[in-house]
């Protein structure tokens, strides 16, 4: 890449992340936030699904995965 691309790439990603500081070597690891998933049973399916706890409702067993809210959205659009 050419010294432009490199400082444009760099300025779009200090950006969209204003602590960026720029590539800092193949050794450095960044610490990324653990998710933290749960087993849970889609109402619809009875499909066991991983997700993230965040996203669970205080009733597990109105859970519904993602593949049938779209489902659910698409038939409702159709």
């Amino acid at each position: 890449m050419s010294r432009r691309k490199d400082q444009e790439r760099f300025e779009r990603l200090k950006a969209q992340n204003s602590d960026y500081r720029g590539f800092r070597g193949p050794d450095t690891q960044t610490a990324k936030p653990e998710v933290v998933l749960e087993t849970a049973v889609c109402s619809n399916c009875n499909r066991k699904r991983n997700v993230p706890v965040t996203s669970l409702p205080d009733d597990r067993a109105s859970f519904v995965c993602r593949v049938c809210q779209e489902e659910q959205a698409a038939a409702a659009s159709a």
